[in-house]
Order: C-alpha cells, then sequence, then structure tokens
C-alpha cells in the first residue's frame, strides 16, 4: 500500500471512529477541526452525530448552530434552512438566533423560484425577512435583506404583469383590461405600472376595435377614459403617440374627431416612423 492510500484509509478511520465514537469531547474537537479546514460536508455529520450527547447541555446551541452553519458552508441550503429555522424556534435566547435567522434567508432567497414558477417560496421568504426586522432590528443584514426584499418584490411584480399580458397575448382584451386593471388595485406601485396602464388601454382600444357596431361607441368611450389616465400620469411616456394615434382613431369612430383625415394620417405616419426607428435601433 502506497503512502497516500494509507494516509487516506488512515484519515477515512479517523472519521469514521469519531461518526461512531459517544465520547462528545473528542466529537466537539473534532468537528470543529473539520469545520476549520473547510471540509464542511464531515463537519456536519459530526455535529448532527453529537446533537443528542450535547442535549441539554451549554454546548447544545453551539452544535445546532454548527451543524446548520456546515451544511450552509457546504452548499446544502435545503437542509441548512431546516436546520436554522429548528435553531430558532428552540433557542430564541441564543447568541447565535439572529445570524442563525440572517442565514436561514439567505438560504430561502437562494431556494426561491423564476417568476414563471410557484412563487410559494418566494412569499415564505418574504415573511421571514419581515420577522427578521421585527425580531433583530439592530443585528446588521438590513441592507442584504432590503436587496433581497426588492428582487422578490419585482418577481412577484413580473409575474402578475406576465400573467395578464399573456391575455393580450391571447387576444382576449376584455380578460387581459380586467387582470391589468387588477394588478394596479392590488399593487399601485407595481414596477410596470406605466406598461400596464399602456395595455389597459391597448387592451380597451382593440376591444372595442372588435366588437359589433352598437357596442363600439360605448366601449371606445371606454378607451378615452383609460387614454386620458395614461397621458395625464404619463404625459412622456414612449407610449404617448401610439395612444394619441389609438385616440384619435376611436374619436373618428364616434363622431368626435375635430380634425382633418390628413391630419389624422399625419399623427398616424408619426407613430409609424417613430415605431421603425425605434425597432431599427433595437
Amino acid at each position: 500500500m502506497t503512502v497516500a492510500l494509507m494516509t487516506a484509509a488512515s484519515c477515512k478511520s479517523q472519521f469514521d471512529s469519531l461518526l461512531a465514537s459517544n465520547d462528545a469531547d473528542a466529537k466537539y474537537e473534532g468537528a470543529f477541526d473539520y469545520f476549520n479546514k473547510g471540509k464542511y460536508q464531515k463537519a456536519a455529520s459530526l455535529f448532527e452525530s453529537m446533537a443528542f450527547l450535547t442535549n441539554g447541555t451549554p454546548r447544545e446551541d453551539t452544535v445546532q448552530y454548527y451543524w446548520g452553519l456546515s451544511n450552509y458552508r457546504y452548499k446544502d441550503y435545503y437542509t441548512a434552512e431546516a436546520n436554522f429555522a429548528k435553531f430558532i424556534e428552540n433557542f430564541p435566547q441564543s447568541p447565535f438566533t439572529a445570524d442563525a435567522a440572517y442565514l436561514r434567508i439567505d438560504c430561502l432567497y437562494r431556494s426561491t423560484l423564476r417568476y414563471e414558477l410557484d412563487q410559494a417560496p418566494t412569499y415564505t421568504c418574504m415573511t421571514a425577512i419581515a420577522d427578521y426586522f421585527r425580531d433583530f432590528p439592530d443585528a446588521g443584514h438590513e441592507d442584504e435583506c432590503r436587496v433581497m426584499l426588492k428582487d422578490l418584490n419585482d418577481r412577484l411584480d413580473k409575474k402578475a404583469f406576465e400573467n395578464a399580458r399573456l391575455y393580450y397575448k391571447m387576444e382576449d382584451y376584455q380578460a387581459a383590461r380586467v387582470a391589468f386593471r387588477n394588478i394596479l388595485k392590488d399593487d399601485a406601485d407595481n414596477i410596470y405600472r406605466e406598461d400596464i396602464l399602456y395595455y389597459i388601454a391597448m387592451s380597451s382600444y382593440k376591444y372595442a376595435q372588435l366588437s359589433v357596431a352598437a357596442k363600439q361607441r360605448e366601449r371606445y368611450m371606454a378607451f378615452m377614459d383609460d387614454y386620458l389616465n395614461f397621458v395625464s400620469e404619463i404625459p412622456e411616456s414612449p407610449y404617448r403617440k401610439e395612444l394619441d394615434a389609438m385616440n384619435a382613431r376611436a374619436q373618428r369612430a364616434i363622431g368626435r374627431y375635430a380634425g382633418t383625415d390628413e391630419m389624422l394620417d399625419k399623427t398616424e405616419k408619426d407613430f409609424e416612423k417613430e415605431r421603425k426607428a425605434s425597432s431599427a435601433v433595437q
């Protein structure tokens, strides 16, 4: 047997012996030795194996915390989150509790999913952040938590926006308008507010345009309300010229347009020119 193989066998037998041992002191020392050397998987196994041995002793919270921290450093965030959640419940007064709470948040954040998927983990993480702000207002990590919270909120905003836009893409304009309006009803500060207001107006216009003649006047009037809401809030929007053209068409459709056909054509041509220029830049 070569020296390298003998050394490897010796190290393996030393770890296995510690793992099987009931010597809490030896396990404790060995677990921290592995932890400090960056051998987090072995450290986690040892901390886990001594949890029962240290139950009710002054070392109990240290062992439980470092069990979670070893899993965290090993990047087993699922197990680490469970460790930290249990730790917070069992040791609310421990000097490690604030750090455990933050590390649990980080584990939850890493396990959140793309906006297209189920956002239950996102809500769990946001709740944990709120609890952290409440329970540990001076513990630090507030900036990191706020960055996470913003990203999570933005993700929810995007999911809501894309869900509503799906109706628009399917050309179900009545459902699209309702869905977009509901977003702003529930979350007026949605980061896609300008786009949402635009799609509300566009949904109204297209719904009116596709309606039977007897319904068009009423529905074009609804579009004009949405148009006025948009331009009063965001008068300098890049969407303005397109909506101006739509508004002129809607006014002509219900007999309110005061301009000439040439003026209407110019409005539409100006919008089309800008649209083509924008597409060329992209």
